[in-house]
């Protein structure tokens, strides 16, 4: 008997392993944390496939989204992402990583942690959500227009609403997957064992 998964996964085995291995579970580590609101903002107007696909290339392109190198980036290093076709191609996007870099320096130096600033967002508790269908799930909530206002006050772009909620179900800040999804309650125990540790 196959396992019953959220629909948006589909049969794709690449999307399948990310929702089966990845996403809603609690990210706490800081270039993890930075990746993910990199590909998020990469993701826009894009599916997610797309930059599950380019993920790999990313990694080396941005030297491992470690934002104490991206942040000397300078013109020869946007040119050279704009060539590079593993990536997405677009100057706005590309820039925003080393912008967005910068931010996360600065959130550093003052809150100690990328971690200990995105996950005030939730009072440092996994949302646990019960949706039992797809159309249930907001795009945007009060938690995710309130770190996109404060993100964009440290500089950061591609950083809207809606893709702070998408970064918040991929790291695990909210647990959205529906209920009847063979993921809600490892996803669930997952974030009670974070709150707990």
């Amino acid at each position: 008997m196959s396992r019953k998964r959220c629909p948006w996964c589909g049969d794709d085995r690449l999307y399948v392993a990310y929702h089966d291995r990845e996403w809603g579970v609690p990210v706490h580590d800081d270039r993890k944390l930075f990746e993910m609101l990199v590909l998020e903002g990469a993701q826009a107007g894009l599916s997610w496939l797309t930059i599950l696909r380019k993920r790999t290339t990313y990694h080396s392109a941005f030297a491992g989204f470690d934002p104490e190198v991206i942040v000397d980036y300078g013109q020869d290093d946007i040119r050279r992402l704009l060539a590079d076709p593993g990536i997405v191609r677009n100057r706005l996007k590309v820039e925003s990583v080393i912008k967005n870099a910068k931010g996360t320096l600065t959130i550093k130096e003052q809150f100690g942690s990328l971690d200990c600033f995105l996950w005030r967002f939730v009072d440092q508790n996994p949302i646990q959500n019960r949706w039992r269908k797809i159309s249930e799930i907001p795009a945007r909530t009060p938690e995710s227009d309130l770190m996109s206002s404060e993100l964009k006050n440290f500089g950061f772009s591609f950083v809207g609403s809606t893709i702070c909620y998408a970064f918040m179900q991929a790291v695990g800040m909210v647990n959205d997957h529906l209920i009847d999804c063979f993921r809600h309650e490892p996803v669930r125990e997952l974030g009670q064992q974070a709150l707990e540790g």
